[in-house]
């Protein structure tokens, strides 16, 4: 374990979508600080190959269950295999979701169908029936990926946006009707993180660059940093934080007004036009 402060020993952590890019990034990140990890994923073997991958490597319980999280029955068996095993759920990491490129108006309805099913439906399902043995705990906390693009529309993305932000609302009711029997709902919103499936915008160095100027903090996120606010909202840390959105950018949704150009740029604009204080 690299580090107790967060507390989060022997806490079993859920996490849907336990092979794709950021999913596997919060398997290992809760692994190392000692939690039972239960990976939820529709790829049966992969997915158990890296439970016993974690278990070796540091040691933890683990549990790979093969789940279509949009399956109702599916989800069911989900949560049964994960009390059998645990005696209860204490985290609930709702990772699982797809992206599918189009223009609304050649977006075809099986493919808005898919991405609600899969991006909300699923998120609902896994944290209804987990959520349900948490209000008979008394105790848990839900983490829900979402986008800063459920804020602003992401353009030519089909559903995506409407979709995420759809959780945004989902996961501040259920902290509404749930906060009394000690279960909090967060969404955790990232953009312009290097992941397995955005790695394809990166590899122009024009082009990461352009996006580097557009973020305060002047680089693209990592993994790491996506994971790091997930443990510390999925923590006891983070005890009194219910039903927010906490948005991992590095400051990009900010800097609409620095975007607006200036005679020379913005900042030399500023210079030239500076008046000095009279003396």
């Amino acid at each position: 374990m690299t580090n107790s402060w967060l507390g989060l020993t022997d806490k079993v952590v859920a996490i849907t979508g336990a092979v794709g890019g950021m999913g596997t990034k919060f398997c290992e990140e809760f692994a190392k600080q000692g939690a039972k990890i239960v990976l939820i994923d529709m790829i049966a073997d992969k997915t158990q190959i890296y439970a016993e991958e974690l278990t070796k490597k540091y040691g933890v319980e683990t549990l790979a269950v093969q789940c279509n999280t949009t399956d109702e029955a599916e989800v069911d068996a989900t949560v049964k295999a994960v009390i059998d095993k645990f005696g209860k759920i204490d985290v609930l990491v709702n990772t699982a979701a797809i992206l599918r490129f189009s223009p609304l108006e050649a977006l075809r309805l099986d493919e808005w169908q898919t991405a609600l099913n899969v991006n909300l439906t699923g998120y609902f399902l896994m944290s209804q029936r987990f959520g349900r043995v948490m209000i008979q705990q008394k105790h848990g906390t839900m983490v829900h990926i979402s986008t800063v693009a459920s804020r602003s529309p992401e353009t030519y993305s089909g559903a995506y946006s409407t979709t995420k932000a759809a959780v945004n609302m989902m996961s501040k009711q259920m902290a509404a009707e749930w906060g009394q029997y000690g279960v909090r709902s967060n969404c955790v919103l990232p953009c312009l993180v290097k992941t397995p499936l955005s790695a394809n915008f990166y590899s122009d160095p024009a082009v990461e660059n352009g996006r580097k100027r557009l973020v305060a903090s002047r680089r693209i996120g990592t993994l790491d940093d996506i994971a790091n606010t997930v443990l510390f909202m999925a923590s006891d840390r983070s005890d009194y934080t219910n039903g927010d959105e906490v948005t991992v950018d590095g400051g990009l949704h900010m800097m609409m007004s620095d975007m607006i150009p200036k005679p020379g740029g913005r900042r030399q604009y500023a210079i030239d036009h500076h008046q000095p204080a009279k003396k």
